[in-house]
């Protein structure tokens, strides 16, 4: 039997060192060729370390949220043969290194599930606090797993990474064995507990990045009412008539559209600023960045060239981003280059927002929730659909009557859809 070592290996543009996010495996794990072991954390993205070899982990070079270095040892695998290192060369690993966090969705792929008992006798453990509303931390795994067993995830305490749901928090809900009774009377009893969690990996890079951008542009935020009726109604007809054949539309394609055509009035907008060399790029390109919430965190996928798109393109490449960054699976290139940002939380979307500027972008636009409210039209009182538009600027670029124009500008494409279009 052999050692072989896995180094921490070189992600390219000049990355010296990396966050170590989350453990796949631990200490004593059989694992296989092009396996997942681990999650590091770059600027920009996630990146899967997969391992080269079949073997036994014997030893792991980190912990989860540790930054280390380019070309330091990562994990050694006790392996059939040489392996890729002398007796006498082996690293040392300190024991403590063996505290990664549980293994997820890329390593209990292969985990025996028991069969589902009936819903009607799932019993359960102690209730966490979480608002009917708030979705928890889980892989799809997970979450499926959740389901065949009839437990509601937001009652289950996680103990992975940021609070995360594992198979085995599943496992010990059900082992509890407490009845339903005693768990309603457990939701009212007082509570003393206290629980830390470390903010690392993507947590942290948003935090960091949040507090940046807050730090470094001014912010200035500009909120508009819009009525969607037109517009929600050509969406309707354009899904009934091609949703079948081109795929369906949401309204997210049609502002991104409305971006596009109001752009080409306000270029100081689709801009990026670097303020250490006090530079100005105006982009005629304009990438647009979907922000896009993930079980890892916030992410910011790009539509490239959205001026080039056709409605329909749009839709497609805002999907498959979107599920992309969900997954996990999108690329450092996928999640980089933006130039304006849009930032939408569905149902969800309150009724005005602040939304924190994705620097070194000047523009982000908010999208909030669609509502029906009576207005006054033509001196008739009607029912429209009606939605505001929270937008936030960088004040050291953009003056204040540039994004009110800006804005205005893209009501009036959205409240007369058609114009979207003329050219």
């Amino acid at each position: 039997m052999g050692t072989h070592v896995i180094k921490m290996p070189d992600i390219g543009e000049g990355i010296a060192e990396v966050e170590l996010s989350v453990w796949h495996v631990k200490v004593g794990d059989l694992v296989v060729e092009d396996q997942v072991l681990a999650d590091v954390m770059t600027d920009k993205a996630m990146v899967d370390i997969p391992s080269p070899v079949h073997g036994k982990v014997i030893s792991l070079g980190g912990v989860p949220g540790e930054v280390m270095a380019v070309g330091s040892v990562l994990i050694s695998i006790e392996v059939e043969g040489a392996g890729n290192v002398k007796e006498s060369a082996q690293p040392v690993v300190a024991a403590v290194k063996e505290a990664p966090a549980p293994k997820v969705e890329a390593a209990v792929a292969h985990k025996p599930v028991a069969a589902a008992p009936p819903r009607a006798a799932v019993c359960q453990g102690p209730i966490v606090a979480r608002e009917a509303d708030e979705r928890p931390l889980a892989s799809p795994a997970v979450r499926k797993h959740a389901l065949d067993l009839g437990i509601q995830l937001r009652l289950v305490r996680g103990t992975g990474p940021a609070g995360r749901v594992l198979h085995e928090d599943l496992d010990a809900y059900l082992a509890q064995g407490q009845s339903s009774a005693s768990s309603a009377t457990a939701a009212y009893a007082p509570r003393n507990d206290e629980e830390q969690i470390p903010v690392i990996g993507m947590r942290r890079k948003i935090a960091q990045r949040m507090q940046d951008a807050t730090q470094r542009a001014a912010h200035f935020s500009y909120v508009e009412e819009i009525d969607v009726t037109a517009v929600e109604e050509l969406r309707v007809h354009l899904n009934e008539k091609h949703g079948a054949t081109r795929g369906k539309l949401t309204l997210l394609p049609f502002l991104v559209r409305a971006l596009v055509v109001a752009l080409r009035d306000f270029p100081q907008i689709n801009a990026r600023y670097d303020d250490e060399a006090q530079v100005i790029t105006r982009l005629g390109a304009v990438h647009v960045g979907i922000a896009t919430q993930a079980d890892i965190g916030l992410m910011v996928p790009v539509v490239r060239h959205a001026e080039a798109r056709s409605l329909w393109d749009n839709a497609a490449e805002i999907s498959r981003l979107a599920s992309a960054a969900r997954n996990g699976k999108a690329s450092r290139d996928e999640l980089s280059g933006s130039s304006i940002t849009l930032t939408s939380l569905g149902a969800l979307g309150g009724i005005v927002s602040t939304p924190v500027l994705n620097l070194p972008e000047v523009a982000i636009v908010g999208v909030n929730k669609i509502v029906e409210r009576p207005m006054v039209v033509k001196g008739q009182i009607v029912i429209r659909k009606m939605m505001n538009l929270s937008s936030s600027f960088d004040h050291r670029v953009v003056d204040g009557m540039d994004a009110a124009q800006f804005i205005q500008a893209v009501r009036g494409l959205l409240e007369q859809p058609a114009t979207l279009f003329v050219e």
